[in-house]
């Protein structure tokens, strides 16, 4: 198994690669579905549509379909969004859940004195409060969501943006995901990139986006990752 030498920073996606997210995801969808008087939704099919933020993932409900239909109304969307995130929001993220080995796996990195991030394409107003809720909130030095900046996954900014802050070579971040959006992010920002099996990627495997490792579990980031003696 490669192994990466020299890394400074990771980042790491968060929904499908820190927590499985999706039974409360999938409820809020499905509840604003509802509100709307439109076809309900699964969590069989949210886990196919998410990774692309909130707005896509509320127009992938309107439209049933992982492509947006074009003729979908601009106020109908903004609407369903609104009530997905009050629905979202009061729901509490009660469902949700750390997937195993990742608050050892985070404790041995920061304990090790590398920094790490969330680059995340979750709207930032829900990210702090899922963090601290799980209890891995202080391992996080930077946490970015889909709407800190103008673009966001797949386009590198955010990590251009962190490498920038943080006086890091591309050589020196490594990415960590479940998504293609992770992969191409990455790879346009010319940094590491592992991609893990287990979360969510459009019922696509992440092994087809070529990521430089691929993973089954979490833990497995500390056999690729060489620490610090």
């Amino acid at each position: 198994m490669k192994q990466f030498e020299g890394i400074k920073f990771i980042a790491f996606d968060l929904d499908g690669t820190l927590l499985d997210s999706v039974p409360d995801l999938a409820e809020a969808a499905d509840k604003a579905m509802q509100a709307l008087g439109r076809d309900r939704v699964t969590v069989e099919q949210v886990t196919t549509w998410i990774g692309n933020g909130a707005d896509i993932l509320i127009g992938r409900a309107l439209s049933q379909s992982l492509e947006l239909d074009p003729e979908l109304d601009p106020a109908l969307h903004q609407e369903a969004r609104a009530l997905f995130d009050r629905f979202y929001d009061e729901g509490g993220h009660k469902k949700s859940h750390l997937y195993t080995g990742v608050k050892e796996t985070l404790a041995a990195f920061h304990n090790a004195n590398i920094p790490m991030a969330i680059v995340t394409n979750k709207p930032a107003q829900f990210v702090p409060h899922l963090l601290e809720q799980h209890g891995i909130s202080e391992y996080f030095v930077d946490v970015i969501g889909g709407d800190t900046f103008p673009l966001k996954k797949p386009d590198p900014f955010a990590l251009h943006w962190l490498m920038e802050k943080h006086q890091l070579a591309a050589s020196e971040m490594l990415m960590i995901g479940d998504s293609r959006n992770d992969i191409l992010a990455a790879k346009a920002a010319t940094c590491h990139v592992v991609g893990l099996t287990y979360g969510y990627n459009y019922g696509q495997p992440i092994s087809a986006s070529n990521p430089d490792v691929v993973l089954d579990h979490f833990s497995q980031l500390l056999d690729v990752v060489k620490l610090a003696c």
